[in-house]
């Protein structure tokens, strides 16, 4: 009797591990970037054996970061799975890019077309293309979100200004907007790979961007849900809470969140915790 409860357990354990959610890391090449580059996919419970489609999340990472940190340092496997058993959030994919490596100053970072680096081309001519054929997404509007921090918080609201017809809703922590008041690197002067991503954020400013908005772009601005998550103490609280009043001016509507905290994992890892719930709310049923 006790080798069949034994049995049994064992025979639990396994289906229960052979179907339950997993990151996988794959890689895609780009002629845009003439390099391969590696990313991370978020695959829900059952994903293999269900033969569906799913909305997708694209979770954005940071200034020296890479496309491994969401799961490393976010434990976004976690929060990803507590959310979608307990119902908070729907089944999905969460694409994590890679957009930048460890040292800023010896490799390109950043979300944006810069000299040798167009980063953006290759996003949505070749990445978003085959990520969501590969990974059976849905891929249309009603079914596509994104999010990031900090450069990647940035990167996702340009993304969402820039293509509105792509994205149900966009979810900026501790999002870096603009640079010009010099928030990030102030004051460095050597014209290396960290200045040029230092000044594609202001030349791609999404403040700017809402504040210069014609009406056609505005009505455009208002098809996608919008939710800004900044700490009260952190470094970029200041233009976060620019980019939130330039939106109220143009009556766009957005969530604004201001927690206690500071640019660090702390304060991302629990913002995951609203924005997946969020995506999931704007996704169309």
């Amino acid at each position: 009797m006790k080798k069949l409860i034994l049995s049994l357990i064992v025979l639990l354990a396994f289906s229960i591990g052979a179907s339950a959610s997993k990151i996988v890391t794959d890689s895609i090449y780009s002629k845009k970037l003439n390099c391969w580059q590696k990313y991370n996919v978020y695959l829900p419970d059952g994903f293999e054996k269900s033969g569906k489609q799913y909305p997708v999340v694209y979770l954005l990472h940071g200034l020296w970061g890479d496309y491994s940190n969401w799961a490393k340092s976010g434990s976004m496997k976690l929060v990803a799975d507590e959310l979608i058993s307990s119902g908070e959030a729907r089944e999905m994919v969460i694409v994590m890019p890679n957009a930048g490596a460890s040292d800023a100053r010896k490799y390109q970072n950043g979300y944006f077309n810069v000299e040798d680096w167009p980063y953006e081309d290759f996003f949505y001519q070749e990445f978003l293309p085959e990520v969501e054929k590969k990974y059976r997404i849905i891929g249309d509007k009603e079914h596509r979100a994104i999010m990031g921090l900090s450069m990647g918080g940035g990167g996702s609201v340009v993304y969402s200004q820039r293509h509105p017809d792509m994205f149900s809703s966009c979810y900026a922590m501790s999002a870096w907007l603009d640079n010009k008041g010099g928030d990030v690197a102030g004051g460095y002067k050597i014209k290396d790979k960290l200045w040029i991503v230092c000044q594609s954020v202001c030349d791609n400013s999404a403040v700017d961007f809402v504040a210069n908005a014609d009406e056609e772009t505005i009505k455009k601005l208002r098809t996608v849900k919008w939710f800004i998550d900044c700490g009260d103490d952190d470094i970029l609280f200041n233009v976060n809470v620019l980019f939130y009043q330039k939106m109220r001016e143009k009556r766009i509507k957005a969530e604004l969140r201001i927690r206690d905290g500071v640019h660090n994992w702390e304060y991302w890892h629990t913002a995951l915790r609203t924005a997946l719930p969020f995506a999931s709310r704007n996704f169309s049923r």
